[in-house]
């Protein structure tokens, strides 16, 4: 099923945790707009444009320097799926709570099948505005955290037992209770042989400061609840979690042209007493 042809804006109202996929997608599409920007990304100013929400009004319309970390990170992320598919262009990508990440069309090769899992509310938005293209794009509606989207990825064949599986969680596991967390990179590990899983974190005092509501952008807006932290390199946990885990490692991020991730958060990655309480992305290797 291809997008619903609509005859103007879609009325989208989300809240709390889906309501980021906005906030992302907003500051994603203005840091592609920027001149000097490496980030191409004209699908997500198409999704922004084919919204009718206040943007602007809600998350502000000054530049904050996330406009270049989110930036950064949409290609940190893009580099190692698009490692992977140079050498299993034939891959599944899993993209867990994806909301309205325009990830798909930069990195399509043309033969990667994408399988995106999000709560229904904002799995009908995702319908409503890109559709699904069957064997290729596909949409389940429902959490990350169940069972039901294994068997679904796996009931038709779009997952055989040779298949390379990228596990992507962007934008996700923060919002997620610890133990919960611990629990879906053992089910990935067990069923995906071979498989990458990659998620970004938020250190433990931004954690801290979000489950007090501390949190908001100069406008006002306040970020939901992150209940799980993991400060820079604190990986060892992870490792233990699962023999079917073969590595954790620290993803390099790929920079900016901008003051944030050109001076900014490279300075900050150089100092020891700072590295270990940024953000980093996190890539995880399954045994064969």
């Amino acid at each position: 099923m291809t997008e619903e042809p609509r005859s103007g804006p879609l009325p989208v109202a989300l809240q709390g945790v889906p309501e980021t996929t906005l906030w992302t997608l907003y500051h994603r599409a203005r840091d592609a707009a920027r001149p000097k920007s490496r980030l191409q990304d004209p699908k997500a100013a198409e999704l922004v444009a084919a919204i009718d929400f206040p943007f602007e009004q809600r998350f502000g319309g000054r530049a904050t320097g996330m406009e270049g970390y989110l930036g950064e990170r949409a290609l940190t992320f893009d580099r190692e799926v698009l490692g992977v598919l140079a050498t299993d262009p034939d891959a599944v990508v899993v993209a867990l709570g994806e909301g309205l990440e325009t990830q798909f069309w930069r990195v399509d090769n043309g033969r990667v099948r994408w399988f995106t899992v999000d709560l229904p509310e904002t799995a009908e938005v995702r319908r409503k505005l890109v559709g699904e293209d069957p064997p290729r794009r596909r949409l389940f509606a429902g959490s990350a955290l169940g069972e039901d989207w294994f068997a679904a990825l796996t009931a038709d064949g779009t997952v055989g037992p040779s298949d390379r599986v990228v596990v992507v969680a962007q934008g996700l596991l923060m919002y997620l209770p610890p133990p919960e967390v611990d629990a879906l990179v053992v089910r990935c590990a067990e069923r995906f042989r071979r498989g990458v899983f990659l998620f970004d974190t938020v250190p433990v005092w931004f954690s801290w400061l979000s489950r007090r509501g501390l949190i908001r952008a100069p406008n006002g807006y306040r970020a939901p609840a992150m209940p799980h932290g993991l400060n820079a390199g604190d990986h060892e946990r992870i490792r233990r979690l699962s023999p079917r885990i073969a590595s954790v490692r620290s993803v390099p991020p790929t920079g900016g042209p901008g003051l944030m991730t050109k001076v900014l958060l490279p300075l900050g990655r150089s100092l020891p007493g700072i590295r270990r309480g940024m953000p980093e992305v996190v890539r995880i290797d399954f045994a064969p």
